[in-house]
């Protein structure tokens, strides 16, 4: 017979058998959340642009490794907002995901005011997937070679030349509201619903100047279409070694980095949101994906080290961001009209 000291031992151990194991299952039921049918991928602008581009070269990856299809759906208007508003009220079931931008996700919360559909609290971060420096350009037949010749030609023509941009509250807009800001130029805004009609336009030459994230122009910088005049990044990018910064251009404060990441609705299953983030970093993590982003100028996210980024980490960055772009809109005095 057990000694009655060992014997209490062996049922102590016995009874917390069934609390070990139900702490275990929710884990293992997380760690092996698989979708079983499509999942929608929701971009809140038109084909062509740099949200468009950086959801279809992880779609096709990411479907593999999550066994399902990842479906892009592009939902454009408002700045990204049309698109970002239909993911925050869709179910929250892990199936219907947004391919949120520092437009939508950040810029927008001020520029719109009291008239947003949606807020901060209606998404939850699942990856940043690609960080991007935007370009300042020009058609060819504008006089100016570089940043100052174009700051000088505008001050010459005040109101007489226009500066586009894919859209109200993009950061393609915020960085030429930083441009006549920071120099006192007039330069007349031209939204465009994307990027693609913006570029358009651009290279027909009814645009003169204009703002664009660096993966959707860079071709056309390449085949002389369109001129660069700087990146509004802190470093040059590897994609245009010969093309200055804003502040080596003389103007620092112009300073601006696109970013574009996977968010879910804030009440989506967090297994759901924590694989599919997995799954993202994944396919981010492969060489000929990769490849791809950086040669269109895409910069990797650092959020943890080694780069990538965690679910956690990106609503940590994602809110910093917000705090930032409040600021940045405030004091450009941008606004929506209507």
């Amino acid at each position: 017979m057990p000694h009655p000291i060992a014997r209490r031992h062996l049922l102590a151990g016995a009874a917390t058998l069934p609390l070990t194991a139900s702490l275990a299952a929710p884990a293992l039921a997380q760690a092996q959340w698989s979708p079983s049918r499509p999942i929608r991928l929701v971009v809140g602008f038109p084909p062509g642009g740099t949200t468009d581009i950086a959801a279809r070269i992880i779609a096709d990856p990411l479907s593999q490794r999550l066994g399902q299809p990842v479906i892009i759906e592009n939902r454009a208007g408002a700045g990204g907002n049309v698109g970002a508003d239909a993911v925050a009220k869709a179910e929250p079931d892990g199936y219907t995901m947004l391919m949120q931008t520092v437009s939508s996700g950040a810029i927008n919360y001020q520029l719109y005011g009291a008239r947003m559909p949606y807020k901060p609290e209606d998404f939850a971060g699942v990856s940043l997937v690609v960080r991007v420096p935007n370009a300042i350009f020009v058609h060819p037949s504008v006089r100016a070679n570089t940043l100052a010749e174009l700051i000088e030609l505008a001050r010459a023509n005040p109101g007489r030349m226009n500066i586009g941009s894919s859209g109200i509250g993009t950061s393609l807009h915020m960085t030429g509201e930083l441009l006549k800001l920071a120099t006192g130029i007039d330069l007349v805004h031209v939204p465009f619903r994307g990027a693609g009609p913006m570029l358009a336009e651009c290279v027909a030459g009814r645009i003169e100047v204009a703002v664009d994230n660096l993966p959707s122009v860079i071709g056309h910088f390449r085949d002389g279409r369109l001129r660069p005049l700087a990146v509004t990044t802190a470093t040059r990018s590897p994609q245009l070694p010969d093309v200055p910064t804003t502040a080596e251009a003389g103007q620092p404060s112009v300073e601006a980095t696109a970013w574009f990441g996977v968010m879910a609705p804030a009440r989506a299953p967090r297994p759901a949101i924590e694989r599919v983030g997995r799954e993202i970093e994944a396919v981010l993590a492969t060489p000929a994906i990769w490849a791809r982003m950086a040669e269109l100028g895409g910069m990797r996210a650092d959020l943890v080290p080694g780069g990538g980024s965690t679910p956690a980490t990106f609503d940590q960055f994602a809110r910093a961001e917000v705090a930032k772009w409040t600021e940045v809109v405030r004091r450009s005095g941008a606004t929506v009209s209507g």
